[in-house]
Order: C-alpha cells, then sequence, then structure tokens
C-alpha cells in the first residue's frame, strides 16, 4: 500500500481481549464502535493529523454525528481483526466514513459512521480546516 493508498483505505489491526467482550467472551456490541472508532483516530495519525493539536491549535474537533451498523458475525476473546475505514463523502463539516471489521473469514460488521466537525468550545457545526482537505481523498 502506498502513501496515497492510506488517504483512500485504512486498515487498523485490533485483537479482541476480555475487556471487548461479554460473560460469553463474544464482543459486546459497543465494542465494535469502539473499534471503529479507533481505526478512524488511526487513520487521522496515519495522515500527520493529531487529535489534541486539531483541537488546541485549530480549535475544532470531530465528534460522532450518525451511525449505521450491520452485525454479521461475532468476534470472540483472542480473536485478530482488522479495522477498515474508508471516506465516502465530504462536506463542509462533516465526513462520511464506510467501515468494516473483518477477521480471516470475512467481514464481521460493517457501518457508515458521519462524523461532525465541531468547534471544541461550543460543539457547534465548524468548518473542516483548510489544512487538512488535501489529505482527506474520497474513495467510491
Amino acid at each position: 500500500m502506498t502513501d496515497a493508498d492510506i488517504y483512500r483505505q485504512f486498515t487498523w489491526p485490533v485483537r479482541v481481549y476480555w475487556e471487548d467482550t461479554d460473560a460469553g467472551g463474544v464482543v459486546y456490541h459497543t465494542g465494535y464502535l469502539r473499534f471503529m472508532e479507533r481505526a478512524r483516530s488511526e487513520w487521522l495519525r496515519a495522515v500527520g493529523v493529531q487529535q489534541a493539536e486539531l483541537r488546541e491549535q485549530q480549535g475544532v474537533m470531530f465528534v460522532l454525528c450518525a451511525a449505521q451498523i450491520d452485525f454479521r458475525r461475532a468476534a470472540r476473546l483472542d480473536h485478530l481483526l482488522e479495522v477498515c475505514c474508508t471516506v465516502t463523502e465530504r462536506k463542509r463539516a462533516s465526513l462520511c466514513f464506510r467501515q468494516e471489521v473483518r477477521d480471516a473469514a470475512g467481514v464481521l460488521v460493517s457501518g457508515v459512521i458521519r462524523v461532525a466537525c465541531v468547534d471544541a468550545r461550543t460543539f457547534r457545526p465548524q468548518a473542516i480546516p483548510a489544512g487538512l482537505l488535501p489529505l482527506i481523498c474520497i474513495s467510491e
């Protein structure tokens, strides 16, 4: 994968730990949302954006504003997973991601996630900083 590909699709590995599971050793539904959040955060880091610096220097942050999740199969304790995120839409103050959580056998969970860029103090919508726009490539 080239550096340019990171801007289009990003994959982050995660292993399932006890803290991610219910009493039966199956990943609890909110665990997948955490995995997806971490993958988006690591994608930002991979394209050179630190969230703390974005908040402190630009005065903005990204917050989840919508999630549509499709659960297909369960992940279990110790499974090694890949969490993929691809930007599918960029608007003035929001991004839409297609995300998947996969194991070696295929897709476990898929989702469409929208995050909003907001003012870090007021939480009101704010335009995505111009310096960040060239790093956000849209995949079809």
